[in-house]
């Protein structure tokens, strides 16, 4: 079990030698293996709780815990895949996705076993000798999304981990986390600012609001997914469903009234 509980979340920061309420009483419950994309307004919050989640950042008040274990610090059951592709210049493709296995004390032969595995269901085989300069942004990002997953987190936190790329990468990227959701699934906490990309890749989605930052509502796409297989469509297809266009455009609505409560 890898579920993420946050209970009363509050977190002050000092802003011009003021306390600044950022996120106040968050009570939320990740499961296991649930993909949670999370959307809000810029000031929100979104970041400060992955932060807090990646052990990054510490509640004010109330409790971050993950697997019934309350986080006090990073750890590698924990992953994190930020916008920026975070790979090491230096090094290979091989030795950025088997830099964590190294640490965990990994054999040769697992590390070689985790590669192939990886490259092949990223389909970048044969490009475990190239640097990252050699390689185009969606394929640094696969490769920094191969690394987090090399080291079995059971839990994946990612910050706009496709905001840098191009909009033609961007949806390739989703279409591929999709399929590696479900073929090697974790507890996903996924930060975004687009509306289409949290309604596509979530079981649910959260809507923040901010003033503080807290939970708007949490609206469930997972029923209407499975229900109508968008997995097994192009992404291009999806969009245009009726039942995708509902649930974009209940998330918009509640974005627009957060977005339009500080005029």
């Amino acid at each position: 079990m890898s579920d993420i509980h946050f209970e009363g979340v509050t977190k002050v920061f000092s802003r011009g030698g003021r306390p600044f309420t950022a996120i106040d009483g968050i009570d939320f419950h990740v499961a296991d293996k649930q993909f949670i994309s999370v959307v809000g307004p810029s000031g929100c919050g979104k970041t400060t709780l992955m932060r807090m989640v990646a052990g990054l950042d510490h509640p004010t008040a109330g409790s971050v815990a993950v697997a019934g274990r309350e986080v006090t610090g990073p750890g590698p059951e924990r992953a994190v895949v930020f916008q920026q592709f975070a790979l090491f210049p230096w090094k290979t493709v091989y030795d950025n996705i088997t830099f964590g296995m190294r640490s965990k004390g990994a054999s040769r032969a697992e590390r070689d076993e985790a590669v192939a595995y990886y490259l092949k269901l990223m389909k970048m085989e044969g490009t475990e000798d190239s640097y990252p300069h050699q390689l185009s942004g969606g394929m640094q990002q696969r490769v920094a999304i191969a690394r987090s997953y090399a080291i079995d987190p059971g839990v994946l936190l990612m910050d706009e981990p496709f905001g840098a790329l191009d909009a033609q990468t961007r949806t390739i990227m989703q279409e591929e986390l999709v399929r590696l959701a479900r073929v090697n699934p974790r507890t996903v906490l996924f930060i975004t600012h687009s509306v289409e990309e949290a309604v596509y890749l979530a079981d649910r989605v959260i809507v923040m609001g901010r003033n503080p930052g807290r939970i708007r509502e949490v609206i469930d796409v997972a029923q209407t997914r499975d229900a109508e297989a968008w997995a097994d469509h192009p992404i291009d297809d999806v969009m245009e469903m009726p039942s995708f266009t509902h649930l974009r455009g209940q998330v918009w609505r509640l974005l627009r009234e957060e977005m339009g409560s500080d005029r």
